[in-house]
């Protein structure tokens, strides 16, 4: 085959492209589907509350998980922290501080780690509630906080792994008794009678 045939052979299919892409253009340009402000329909439906269904009930005061809560569970519960954070005193800090000593520690305090404005705004120290709160959901107590951690849902999970927080330091505080703890009803805890 000579080159002038394989010219007419090569062109035949370049023009044959160009010709579907002009086709595919017109067309999309012809047959544009409207797309809706508001995707999907809206289905209102009245919701009531199943039979039976009762209230969640009221989150425990952290003051009455922790006399009963294990550090050594804690510990082992505070593996998934390992991933940011160092547990050693004197540990260089990761992704997140050292938390070495951290209950009773002043809030974004560890020197030389960057904390986020939101952080450094909040302010006061790391107590045994705020600790709680702080790790049942870090987004929602300190919104804007650089912690993308999830949270732990589960109440003694919290108290335990605030109890080995607490017993990883050089002076850890004194945990609540279980009589001061006793809910403001003045009989104590479940399972503590």
């Amino acid at each position: 085959m000579n080159s002038f045939e394989l010219n007419k052979v090569l062109g035949a299919v370049l023009g044959t492209c160009l010709f579907l892409v002009a086709m595919h253009i017109a067309s999309g340009a012809v047959f544009t589907p409207t797309t809706p402000a508001k995707p999907g329909y809206v289905i209102e439906v009245k919701e009531e509350p199943a039979a039976g269904a009762t209230a969640a009930p009221a989150a425990v005061p952290i003051a009455q998980l922790l006399p009963t809560a294990s550090a050594q569970q804690g510990q082992s519960d505070a593996k998934v922290c390992l991933t940011c954070h160092t547990f050693g005193k004197g540990e260089a800090a990761k992704v997140g501080p050292n938390l070495y000593g951290v209950v009773g520690r002043q809030v974004a305090s560890q020197p030389g780690f960057n904390y986020s404005a939101q952080l450094k705004a909040m302010g006061g120290t790391w107590t045994f509630d705020a600790l709680n709160k702080w790790i049942d959901n870090p987004r929602a107590d300190v919104p804007g906080t650089m912690m993308t951690f999830g949270g732990i849902p589960s109440e003694k999970q919290r108290a335990e792994i605030i109890a080995y927080l607490n017993s990883n330091s050089d002076s850890p505080l004194p945990l609540p008794k279980a009589a001061d703890a006793a809910p403001a009803g003045g009989s104590p805890p479940a399972g503590q009678k």
